[in-house]
This record gives structure tokens, C-alpha cells and sequence, in this order.
């Protein structure tokens, strides 16, 4: 079952009951000036993060997460990653980072006085040290699967989890939603199923709320909708809400 807000994060979030979210899964404007934000100073940038953050934590239960997915602001070719901004942040709050995930894809914009960019960072932090991870949904293929101990006493034993590896904090293995990609709508930037999947399997438990308060295209939502969690969407622009809402249905007519 999916929400779908249509309005500001900072007048929608306070609406939220307190503690009644499992996880908070999102990617926010990055203040680059893409047709869906404007831009602002960094410092007014910072503040309007803390504040949502500070709401989405209140609506986080003890044992819940975040993770926020940023990339950088770029400001007269000076390069600041937004994460180096966001973990103060959670920290400020008593959260626990666990992980900097790092996702890496092979296009994007072609830079001309620097390095072109091809990874963004997803911040996972939690509540508490009681949080919720289950590796088993999340593991990838065994390089090696036939593998096995050559000496000690697990000799001939098979050496790698037959379930498969940890996927590491590095995943160079999801494509990012470009105009060829067959999910493809009418958003610029748009996440990738499997990499809500990933986080969605590993963090929550099937019936667990999943809140985005920048929705977008209303992936996390169709990403819960075939999980088995609930979602609750915010997003501002109307275009992007009446995008979400027909992708929704689709899923649920689908299913």
C-alpha cells in the first residue's frame, strides 16, 4: 500500500506519526539546478537538509534506518560532496553511520575540466544498535562457488556461503536510469529499481513502512508495492506526482 503526498517535505513530514517509519530511503535535489530545483546558497542548502532529516529521524522507529543517496554540489568547478554534509548531520543526531555504499555507473554527464563523475554515495545510517539487516536477500554469486578449504579441519568444505557473497559497499553491478533503460520515464533523475531492492530487502521486514519524502518518480513506492512493505511519498511537483500515481497503478495491476 503506497501514500502519495502531494506538497512540501517540510509541511507533509510533521504530519507523520512519531516512530512509525522503518526506513527512510530517498535521493534529494542536489542543489545543481536541475528543472526540478532552484538553486540556493550552500548554506541555506545545509540548513533545508537538517530540517528535513531532523523530521524524517522523529518518524524513524528505534530500530530503523536511513539512506540517503547524494552526489555532489558543484560550485566554479569546485567539487563538494554532499555526503561530507549529510553525515555531520546524522551524527548530530545520535544516528550511527554503518555504511558509505558506494554505486558506481559507466554514464553521465562528460565533464571538460575535471574527472567526469560516475558514482554516487548512499549514506546508510541508523537509529539505534538495534537495527534490522538481513545479508541473505541482498548476496550476489560466488566468484569461486566450488571453492574449497585446502588444509585445517574443513578441508574439502566448501569455503564461500552457498547462499551467495556479500555484495561489499562498492555495487558497480546496477545500471543507472538512463534513455535507453526500460524504466525509463519522464524524469531526470530517476533511481533504479535494483537499488531499492537492495536496500529494501536488506533493512526492512515485509509489512514495514518505507518513507521518501523527495519521491520523484515513485520508484521506492513501486519497489515496496512488489516487496510487500507500505510506502509513504512526498513530492512538490504535480507533473512528478501524477507520474508516480499512474506508475503505482501499473504496479498494482500488474501484481
Amino acid at each position: 500500500m503506497s501514500q502519495l503526498h502531494c506538497g512540501d517535505a517540510l509541511d507533509v513530514l510533521p504530519t507523520l506519526e512519531t516512530e512509525s517509519v522503518g526506513l527512510v530511503v530517498t535521493s534529494p535535489p542536489y542543489n545543481i539546478g536541475k528543472s526540478y530545483e532552484s538553486r540556493t546558497p550552500l548554506a541555506h542548502y545545509v540548513e533545508f537538509q537538517q530540517n528535513i532529516i531532523r523530521e524524517c529521524h522523529r518518524a524513524l522507529r528505534p530500530d530503523g534506518a536511513m539512506c540517503w543517496q547524494v552526489g555532489n554540489y558543484v560550485h566554479a568547478g569546485e567539487v563538494v560532496p554532499i555526503d561530507s554534509i549529510i553525515i555531520p548531520i546524522f551524527r548530530e543526531l545520535g544516528m550511527k553511520i554503518r555504511n558509505r555504499i558506494i554505486w558506481t555507473f559507466g554514464h553521465g554527464l562528460h565533464c571538460q575540466n575535471r574527472l567526469s563523475g560516475r558514482h554516487e554515495t548512499i549514506i546508510w545510517a541508523t537509529k539505534s544498535e538495534n537495527y534490522t539487516f538481513d545479508l541473505d536477500p541482498i548476496r550476489v554469486p560466488q566468484k569461486y562457488p566450488q571453492k574449497r578449504h585446502y588444509k585445517g579441519p574443513r578441508k574439502g568444505e566448501l569455503s564461500g556461503n552457498p547462499k551467495g557473497k556479500n555484495p561489499g559497499d562498492v555495487w558497480s553491478d546496477i545500471s543507472n536510469v538512463k534513455h535507453n533503460h526500460p524504466e525509463k520515464l519522464d524524469h531526470p533523475c530517476q533511481f533504479p529499481e535494483a537499488l531499492i531492492d537492495r536496500l529494501v530487502l536488506s533493512l526492512t521486514k515485509p509489512g514495514a513502512h518505507v518513507l521518501d519524502p523527495f519521491a520523484g518518480s515513485g520508484t521506492v513506492g513501486a519497489v515496496c508495492n512488489r516487496l510487500g512493505r507500505s510506502s509513504i511519498l512526498v513530492e512538490r511537483e504535480e507533473n512528478y506526482v501524477k507520474l508516480a500515481a499512474g506508475r503505482l497503478r501499473m504496479g498494482l495491476q500488474s501484481s
